[in-house]
């Protein structure tokens, strides 16, 4: 986090809060001119620090059933079925790990028959895989991009 200064933080702790604020709102809270927070955006986003996108909800795209799968891979399989995952347009997040499952991806589903298809034969085509375990997601309580810069 070396690149960034207090400046680039505070601006960050705005834009996380609400990616809408303008630069002219950002520049009078921080008593800055809009000109240098734009300049500093620009650079966090040329340096690929940022990335300031909209984010539709899944229920927009028309999901309505979310998911925490775990994975027990077979060792010599485990980057190709990460590599399959990532492809996978159900799935939102892949992470190797350690513990009781290989992987733990989070997808998003249609509705039921659209979770069995893709358990049987998305999960079900890959080799490797020895256990999957589904846990539902009755409600989310929280969901943020939000976290302390330091």
């Amino acid at each position: 986090m070396s690149a960034l200064d207090g400046t680039d933080r505070e601006i960050l702790r705005i834009l996380q809060k609400d990616g809408r604020t303008s630069n002219s709102e950002i520049a009078r809270r921080l008593g800055i001119t809009e000109t240098t927070v734009r300049k500093r955006i620009a650079s966090m986003r040329e340096r690929e620090l940022i990335e300031i996108v909209a984010v539709p909800t899944p229920r927009l795209a028309g999901y309505n059933i979310s998911a925490i799968i775990g994975l027990s891979v077979n060792l010599t399989h485990l980057r190709e079925v990460s590599r399959q995952l990532i492809e996978a347009p159900e799935v939102r997040y892949c992470g190797l790990s350690t513990g009781r499952f290989d992987v733990m991806i989070e997808a998003f589903f249609y509705d039921r028959e659209h979770l069995l298809r893709f358990t049987t034969e998305v999960l079900g085509a890959l080799p490797g895989i020895t256990d999957v375990e589904t846990s539902l997601i009755l409600k989310i309580e929280k969901f943020s991009y939000e976290w302390e810069l330091g």
